[in-house]
């Protein structure tokens, strides 16, 4: 295997990821949160036992391989010092534009993993919890949930400017 196919292995599987990821995060807030108080009270047991563990399985796992292998693709680049200083060092904007996406994206999945995924566990029941408790950690799987949704865009537009405008590999 050559390693320009290695890298298009990498990139491929990372767009992949990020698309599974960003797009349950995108469900989440744009279509499941703001459409549960029109769901009858008989029917919302089916989207917190059922939907919402499997979506959010995908969810975390999508993040930590989106961002596995975009440190990968960095990596065998050449780029990711550069890319994780801000281009700082280099003084290119490409290595500012994809590390400014890199840095949105490792607190996006630190959110996911350490934040949403432990109180969505509370929320949800998998772990044990009171009413209060669960009431506390929803609100808070969903404020971080939504921080998430709106560090995505600037997160979009630096991976996509790094590549368009800047013509990083």
């Amino acid at each position: 295997m050559t390693h320009e196919y290695g890298l298009f292995i990498v990139r491929y599987l990372h767009v992949l990821s990020g698309v599974m990821w960003i797009g349950l995060l995108w469900y989440f807030n744009f279509v499941q949160i703001p459409n549960m108080p029109k769901i009858p009270d008989e029917q919302k047991p089916a989207i917190g036992k059922v939907i919402a563990p499997a979506a959010l399985f995908w969810f975390r796992w999508g993040a930590a391989f989106t961002v596995l292998f975009g440190l990968m693709l960095a990596w065998m680049n050449g780029y990711i010092v550069e890319a994780m200083a801000l281009g700082l060092e280099s003084k290119l904007a490409g290595h500012a534009s994809i590390g400014f996406g890199m840095w949105f994206g490792l607190i996006m999945a630190f959110n996911v993993w350490f934040i949403i995924w432990p109180n969505q566990k509370v929320a949800l029941g998998i772990v044990d919890g009171t009413a209060e408790e669960k009431a506390a950690a929803a609100r808070k799987a969903m404020l971080f949930s939504r921080t998430n949704t709106m560090l995505s865009i600037p997160m979009l537009y630096a991976m996509v400017s790094a590549q368009s405008l800047y013509h990083l590999s």
